[in-house]
């Protein structure tokens, strides 16, 4: 397996990995439209951001995550990382593979000086829930969103 940078190459994966997390999508099947071409592109070109993928590697795209950094005054000016749009292919759970690129990110995290990290998860994935427990996240605070 390899950790890695994600290319454009590996969008439609992404996408598919996105797309359901219970079923196996084939990225071929995905459409790559304007408005993920752009979104991968602010993504890639943002020093602060960073979309991850698990190689199988041949080039099979098994998992991602999107790894962003965000400076503040919390915390004595130190940074802090959030972790979203974790996915581990429906076929592939349970092998250790999520461990393996939220080990890697964390690790990753801390090698640039961040402080804390940091993740959401919908309420109904309690074995999501379970896993990151396992990695020693603590439920900590109750999260708020307001969609457009």
């Amino acid at each position: 397996m390899i950790l890695r940078t994600a290319t454009r190459r590996d969008l439609p994966a992404i996408i598919a990995l996105l797309a359901d997390e219970d079923t196996v999508v084939d990225p071929r099947t995905v459409e790559v439209d304007e408005a993920y071409e752009q979104a991968f592109k602010a993504v890639d070109t943002d020093e602060r951001n960073e979309m991850i993928v698990l190689d199988e590697g041949d080039g099979t795209v098994l998992g991602c995550l999107q790894l962003t950094y965000i400076p503040g005054l919390g915390r004595h000016g130190q940074e802090r990382a959030l972790i979203e749009a974790v996915r581990v292919r429906a076929d592939r759970r349970g092998a250790g593979l999520g461990r393996e690129l939220l080990t890697w990110a964390i690790e990753r995290a801390r090698a640039r000086g961040c402080t804390l990290v940091q993740l959401t998860s919908n309420k109904r994935r309690t074995e999501a829930h379970r896993f990151y427990g396992s990695l020693g996240f603590v439920r900590s605070h109750d999260g708020f969103k307001l969609s457009f």
